[in-house]
């Protein structure tokens, strides 16, 4: 499975996202959060790297897309896992638990 660096960061950052929509759907904004709450503060997107992926994924039909109104009452868009969404997270979770064991196999060793 060798892969460019640049395509492996991508498909974290895709796979991240992905889970933070599992149990719903968030705005730009919530995603973010979602994502440093839950790694502690190690991992931080900025917004045109966020952006980014949600384009990406909205375009790949793993996410939904729709306006609404945020808990401030101001206009933001809520993206929404799809079922092929939720098929993909599962893929690239599996295959990031096997590139991170074989990692660490080398780091172990």
């Amino acid at each position: 499975m060798a892969r460019k660096s640049g395509a492996l960061l991508q498909g974290t950052v895709d796979m991240l996202v992905l889970k933070a929509l599992r149990d719903g759907a968030m705005h730009g904004y919530g995603i973010s959060r979602t994502i440093g709450e839950r790694t502690e503060g190690v991992v931080g997107l900025d917004d045109a790297a966020l952006y980014q992926a949600l384009h990406r994924l909205e375009a790949k039909g793993w996410v939904d897309a729709r306006w609404g109104l945020s808990e401030n009452n101001r206009r933001a868009k809520y993206y929404a896992l799809t079922a092929r969404g939720r098929k993909q997270l599962g893929r690239a979770a599996d295959e990031w638990r096997r590139y991170a064991d074989a990692v660490l196999k080398v780091l172990d060793h």
